[in-house]
């Protein structure tokens, strides 16, 4: 259980890697030993380095030698890591092809890091793991949001995002600003209240362009007769516990 985890990041955004880089640092279980920006060197670390890395943390859009390939290659050299994906692509024929490569999970970017160690732990702590298109609780996000007129390119989508997810996973999150903003903030390089100001215009653009039956079924309880907006907490916490309830149905 307590056994320490050596992972590699395989991802050409540096940011990225250096978020895994900074909030693992603290992780007394999960230990990020390497990290490169293409396929090639990833590669050839592997198998320098066979049976001493027990987690590849992998995007699949990379240089010189793709994600794809780099399953390929681990696979046919019989070398033994566990593979989570994290990657933008939605594709179903891709994610589908990754349960050949024997890839663990299936994270669709942006992700919680939050998220991703829960993942990590999951897959080494359960003996009998199979692939899981994880992708469906971000998928669900996603579909939501959109459904809410939230477009994907605005700052406070992702932090919306981001925000459920982490409420979502951590029973004991409760204080957004004291909490989540900091979280986030410290994920995307910027401030928890530029956080607050970009979750805020995302709400102002989603009760401009949302769907107005979807918006009185959630926040129908948590707002004023009125029909004011909610504030970032309500409107992440009501979307975090439907979410919640939605999967206990099934």
């Amino acid at each position: 259980m307590n056994t320490s985890i050596r992972a590699i990041v395989v991802d050409d955004n540096t940011v990225a890697v250096n978020n895994l880089r900074k909030y693992f640092n603290q992780n007394d279980r999960i230990k990020i030993v390497a990290s490169f920006s293409n396929g090639e060197e990833a590669l050839e670390y592997l198998i320098n380095n066979n049976g001493e890395i027990d987690l590849v943390i992998l995007e699949l859009l990379i240089p010189r030698l793709d994600g794809a390939t780099l399953l390929e290659e681990i696979k046919s050299r019989k070398l033994t890591p566990k593979i989570i994906v994290t990657s933008g692509y939605k594709d179903n024929n891709i994610i589908n092809d990754c349960a050949f490569y024997n890839v663990c999970y299936y994270l669709i970017k942006p992700f919680s890091i939050l998220s991703l160690e829960k993942r990590i732990n999951e897959v080494f702590e359960s003996k009998n793991l199979s692939f899981s298109k994880n992708n469906s609780l971000d998928l669900e996000i996603s579909q939501l949001l959109h459904n809410l007129g939230i477009p994907s390119h605005i700052r406070g989508y992702k932090y919306i995002r981001d925000g459920i997810l982490i409420i979502y996973n951590n029973e004991s999150v409760s204080l957004v600003t004291k909490e989540i903003y900091p979280q986030i903030a410290l994920k995307y390089e910027t401030t928890p209240s530029r956080v607050e100001r970009a979750i805020r215009h995302a709400i102002e653009v989603s009760w401009i362009r949302g769907d107005i039956n979807l918006m009185e079924d959630l926040f129908g309880f948590s707002v004023s007769c009125e029909k004011s907006k909610p504030t970032n907490s309500e409107f992440l916490t009501t979307i975090a516990d439907r979410i919640k309830l939605d999967s206990k149905a099934f």
